[in-house]
């Protein structure tokens, strides 16, 4: 029910596009195992943020900075070619939609701002 709701929701705000159109005709070949090995891409990227956070690593820092273009290349491997600026839109959500705050936010407090702020010091 929540993935329909969730699918439903992502077909009405970005139906139209170029990206969602990718993502939809990409995940549809998609197996479990597939979708299993995305989401271990995402998870690691996330993690690699955390530690870095953790570690006060700052946004602008090297290896913060290569984690933001992991994050980037993750997406565009599985779903869409994300572009800089897409992947800025996207860290907007991170910190607007109480959803994907609360993703980042669950494995460190201030992990989604710390995210959105990575993603858009860059060039």
């Amino acid at each position: 029910m929540r993935m329909d709701l969730y699918a439903e929701e992502a077909q009405e705000r970005w139906g139209d596009s170029t990206s969602f159109k990718e993502s939809k005709a990409r995940t549809a070949k998609y197996t479990h195992a597939d979708f299993a090995a995305a989401k271990i891409d995402q998870e690691a990227v996330t993690e690699d943020f955390a530690t870095a956070f953790g570690n006060r690593a700052g946004v602008r820092s090297a290896v913060v900075q290569e984690i933001v273009v992991a994050h980037r290349a993750a997406i565009s491997k599985w779903f869409y070619e994300c572009s800089v600026e897409m992947q800025k839109n996207l860290a907007l959500m991170y910190i607007n939609d109480e959803r994907f705050k609360a993703y980042y936010d669950s494995r460190a407090r201030g992990l989604a701002q710390y995210v959105h702020d990575a993603i858009m010091v860059q060039r």
